[in-house]
């Protein structure tokens, strides 16, 4: 809930001469969940060297990327996939295991792509409600139905930037039939690898896929490349309906590139909690109600969605865009990914300017 404050915060000489920016001002987007800065170093390189070999259809199996994958998360290799994307993977889970006489199940702020990927293939989509915007799963176990087939559960999640524990997904795991795939998308996994919850160990039970992504903590949106964990069985069934040449040359270089690069990862993931860390407690300092995240973004609730759309339109005026999220049901929510230390500034200064002179 925002209230007003009696002040505005301190703000960087940037913020200040920004916040009445002459026409023509850049504009600043905050809405992509993208990183704060681009992949190391070692991926240009990688990147140049693969292009020599751009007339040749990629290597289908992901070879040298999937032990590459194994080797750093002590992971079997028989069951990886790697994907344009982990949307790809989501998308064939839901094409192989749901379909018009089945139904998918996830949390009702979940991420949005859940609900597509069930309309894709035909099926129910069916949702669960949230307790203080993190995933409830006694809401999910009560929500099961006979034909539920599939149940995803993005932890942490987007854009709720929340996170449940290990112990929570274990029990919604053990309370699903043998016969419902549990999806546990960790898209924001890297984020929340220091409090030592590792879930793969599921996916022995034969019922249970893990999936992750180099789209964020490694700077790699642009390149596509997502990967998961799969019971061998769960994993013949998705790759009849993936493209079998769906890494590109240049992706899976770029990957391994990257995946060889961890120390640059880790300070990626340093420098963006820091920066998220402390514009969170300052948007909070100003009124704004933001809870805790284990993301590289901030979700920013607001008493309702007329509010929030003010603010939206408070920012935009400014050149400065954020992700509303009525789309997730929450359309009184802005979600703001973590960017340049600058942006985040002007950001900052526009809402907290914004809240000083706001009437409900």
């Amino acid at each position: 809930m925002i209230r007003p404050v009696s002040h505005v915060a301190a703000m960087s000489p940037y913020a200040l001469a920004q916040l009445d920016p002459p026409a023509g001002q850049r504009l600043v987007s905050l809405s992509q969940n993208e990183s704060l800065r681009p992949p190391s170093p070692l991926v240009g390189q990688a990147v140049a060297e693969a292009a020599a070999n751009g007339h040749l259809y990629p290597e289908p199996d992901w070879t040298a990327l999937r032990a590459r994958l194994a080797e750093l998360h002590d992971l079997p290799e028989q069951g990886l996939l790697c994907g344009n994307g982990s949307m790809e993977l989501i998308a064939g889970l839901a094409l192989a295991f749901a379909g018009p006489d089945a139904a998918v199940l996830a949390p009702a702020n979940a991420y949005p792509f859940f609900r597509t990927v069930a309309q894709l293939a035909r099926a129910r989509f069916d949702t669960a409600a949230e307790v203080d915007g993190c995933v409830s799963v006694d809401a999910l176990l009560a929500a099961v139905q006979p034909d539920t087939k599939v149940v995803f559960v993005a932890n942490p999640g987007n854009p709720t930037s929340t996170r449940i524990s290990r112990r929570d997904l274990v029990r919604l795991r053990e309370g699903l039939r043998d016969n419902t795939l549990l999806v546990i998308d960790e898209a924001y996994g890297e984020f929340a690898d220091d409090l030592n919850e590792p879930m793969f160990d599921l996916v022995a039970r034969g019922d249970t896929v893990v999936l992750r992504t180099l789209s964020k903590a490694y700077g790699m949106a642009g390149f596509r490349v997502g990967w998961g964990l799969f019971p061998p069985q769960i994993a013949v069934q998705i790759r009849k309906v993936m493209n079998p040449n769906n890494v590109s040359v240049c992706g899976q270089a770029a990957a391994l590139a990257a995946l060889n690069d961890q120390d640059y990862m880790h300070e990626t993931c340093a420098l963006t909690v820091e920066l998220r860390d402390r514009f969170a407690d300052r948007l909070r300092s100003a009124g704004f109600d933001v809870p805790k995240s284990h993301t590289n973004f901030l979700l920013i609730r607001f008493a309702d969605q007329s509010t929030a759309t003010r603010a939206h339109k408070a920012l935009r005026e400014k050149g400065i865009f954020l992700r509303p999220q009525s789309g997730a049901g929450l359309a009184n929510c802005l979600r703001a990914t973590i960017g340049q230390t600058a942006d985040l500034e002007l950001m900052a200064a526009v809402l907290e300017r914004w809240a000083e002179e706001f009437q409900p």
